[in-house]
């Protein structure tokens, strides 16, 4: 019996010859494959260039600094950054004043900072209506934009009246009675001090670190977030268990972003710091900071000893800050390398 031709044609070989005509990609020319080797060799160098010179211009940064100090270190030695003098007069200069006001007031910021912008983040992702969702982000992120000597000045002419006469007399009354921490809550109410210039750095880092919970809260897989709800779980059980596991490293990001924002801000420090050479054990009392000790008294400073130590005081904000990046960047290794052995 004969096949018929339409069977007969789909069983017929296929013919993948050269002679075939399967359509091919035509081979590239081999000036055009040197073109491409000679594109990625400078886009590769020239990427590498750009890497290094960051590199450079930090390894350069820390050399003035170091170099510009040696007068210094070589009048008072290492007992500089340990000594709790500073006066001009005399030439006579320690560092651990500054170094003191800058910890203390960075610390206040991140203690109030920190849960205000966690609980921003939460309210944003989590709870907030869909027609204010946009507007609040709007807003919060529209307050990092806001100049640090606009802060200043509102802190020192309508925040510090306000906190003198009413916040800290109640602080006192209240706080200053608690056995364990009565001593940092002492002192005449002036509206002037440690705990204030904490408290305006704390609304400054605010912006940056709610900004950056929200974002990592917003990458959260959806449907890990309705699984727990589907079993029964509460806003507070879902954020607690699903989310802040999740995002972990990215919220431990954000608040070094804080922190480093807090440790190097200058001139809404200055406005309400009160600008003391002083450790006092009192919040309410005035101090200073490594970056408003600069910016006071660099340009009057004539002296060579005098301008070495300040350069000084610049040299260990550099290295606070590097600590603080190292040590971020440690802590958010070791968590993605336990998140790598989980898995």
């Amino acid at each position: 019996m004969s096949a018929d031709p339409a069977t007969a044609a789909l069983r017929a070989p296929v013919d993948i010859s050269q002679d075939s005509r399967v359509a091919r990609a035509p081979t590239p020319p081999s000036e055009h494959r040197a073109a491409a080797r000679w594109q990625d060799w400078l886009f590769e160098n020239l990427t590498r260039f750009f890497a290094l010179l960051v590199l450079a211009l930090l390894l350069g940064i820390l050399a003035a600094l170091g170099y510009a100090a040696i007068p210094a270190i070589d009048k008072f030695g290492f007992g500089f950054f340990a000594t709790n003098v500073w006066n001009p007069v005399t030439s006579q200069f320690g560092a651990l004043a500054p170094i003191y006001g800058t910890l203390v007031t960075s610390a206040i910021a991140l203690a109030i900072g920190v849960p205000v912008s966690f609980g921003i983040a939460i309210f944003l992702t989590e709870m907030c209506p869909a027609v204010l969702k946009r507007p609040l982000g709007t807003a919060v992120e529209l307050l990092a934009a806001i100049p640090s000597i606009i802060y200043g000045m509102w802190g020192l002419f309508v925040f510090a009246p306000i906190f003198g006469d009413y916040i800290q007399p109640l602080l006192s009354k209240t706080l200053g009675n608690v056995w364990i921490i009565a001593p940092l809550f002492k002192g005449a109410p002036n509206g002037i001090g440690m705990l204030s210039a904490g408290i305006i750095l704390a609304v400054m880092v605010i912006p940056f670190i709610s900004s950056v919970m929200r974002d990592v809260f917003e990458i959260v897989p959806p449907v890990l977030k309705e699984s727990a709800y589907g079993i029964g779980c509460t806003t507070w059980e879902v954020v607690w268990n699903v989310v802040l596991p999740y995002t972990k490293v990215g919220v431990i990001g954000g608040i070094m972003l804080g922190l480093g924002r807090a440790l190097g801000e200058t001139m809404a420090v200055t406005f309400v710091i009160g600008n003391a050479y002083r450790i006092s054990a009192s919040l309410f009392e005035p101090g200073n900071s490594i970056a408003s000790a600069l910016a006071n008294e660099f340009n009057e400073a004539s002296d060579p000893v005098h301008r070495a130590s300040l350069i000084a005081l610049g040299l260990v904000l550099f290295v606070l800050t590097t600590i603080v990046l190292a040590l971020s960047r440690l802590l958010i290794a070791q968590l993605a390398k336990g998140e790598g052995k989980k898995t």
